[in-house]
C-alpha cells in the first residue's frame, strides 16, 4: 500500500514537473517572439532615419576639396540655360541641370524688372574641362600654384550642375556691386545659395566669391540665409 501511495505521489509530482516545464517554454517563446517583433521594428526604424539622412545628402550635393564627383557622373536632366551669357563660354558652360536651369531663369527675370542685368559665366563643366584646365595649370606654373586656384578634377561644383558664376555688363563682379548686392539679398528666394560667402573661407576651403551661386532648393537656401550658414555647416547641422 505504501509503495502505491509513493508511486502515486511520484507520478503526481512528474505531471506537475511537466505542466511548470511546459508553462515556462511557452512564456519564454512569448517573450521571444515580443523581443524579435521589437528588433524588427528598430530595425525598420533605423533604416527609415538612414533613408532620410541619405535623401538629405542625394538632394543636397556636397562637392568641395574632400568630397569629389566621379568621372561619369552627370547632372540631371541636364539643359541649356535660357539666359544671356558672356561671348567666351562656351555651349558646354551654358548648361545646367533641369530644376537649376529654370530657377536660374527666373533669378535673372526679376532682376532685370527690378534694373539690374546679369550674364551668364559658367555654369557646368565636365569632369574632361576640369582635367584639361588642371593640367595645363599645373604645366604652365606648377603644382603648387594650379592646387591653390584650380580645383582638382571631381573636386569642382561646377560638375554638379547645380552651380553657376554670374557677371555683369562692367564684367566687374565683387562684394560692393550693386549686382553682388542684390545678389546675396535674394538668391535665396529662388533656391540659391551664396556658396562661398566672405568670412567663411576657413569653412569653405574657398575664397569668397560672391558671382558664384549654388541651388539646393527654396526651402533649404531661406535656412541656410536666415542663418548665416555654410552648405557645409548645414550639412553638419543635420
Amino acid at each position: 500500500m505504501k509503495k502505491l501511495k509513493l508511486m502515486l505521489a511520484i507520478i503526481v509530482l512528474v505531471f506537475i514537473s511537466m505542466f511548470i516545464v511546459k508553462d515556462k517554454i511557452l512564456k519564454d517563446e512569448e517573450l521571444t517572439g515580443t523581443a524579435q517583433f521589437a528588433s524588427s521594428e528598430d530595425v525598420e526604424a533605423n533604416s527609415q532615419k538612414k533613408n532620410h539622412s541619405n535623401s538629405i545628402a542625394d538632394n543636397i550635393l556636397l562637392v568641395n576639396k574632400t568630397n569629389e564627383l566621379s568621372k561619369d557622373y552627370m547632372p540631371k536632366d541636364i539643359t541649356k540655360v535660357n539666359i544671356e551669357f558672356v561671348p567666351e563660354a562656351t555651349e558646354e558652360e551654358k548648361q545646367m541641370a533641369g530644376e537649376p536651369a529654370k530657377a536660374v531663369e527666373d533669378l535673372v527675370r526679376q532682376a532685370n524688372e527690378e534694373g539690374i542685368q546679369f550674364l551668364g559665366s559658367s555654369a557646368y563643366r565636365s569632369y574632361d574641362t576640369q582635367q584639361d584646365t588642371y593640367t595645363r595649370r599645373v604645366n604652365s606654373q606648377g603644382q603648387e600654384k594650379a592646387d591653390a586656384y584650380v580645383a582638382k578634377p571631381g573636386h569642382s561644383e561646377h560638375q554638379s550642375g547645380l552651380c553657376i558664376d554670374l557677371t555683369n555688363p562692367e564684367r566687374w563682379f565683387v562684394g560692393s556691386t550693386k549686382e553682388a548686392i542684390w545678389l546675396a539679398e535674394n538668391a535665396h528666394k529662388f533656391g540659391f545659395i551664396i556658396r562661398y560667402p566672405k568670412g567663411k573661407e576657413d569653412i569653405t576651403g574657398t575664397a569668397y566669391e560672391p558671382w558664384h551661386i549654388r541651388y539646393v532648393g527654396k526651402d533649404v537656401a531661406e535656412e541656410i540665409y536666415s542663418k548665416g550658414l555654410t552648405l557645409e555647416e548645414y550639412l553638419q547641422s543635420k
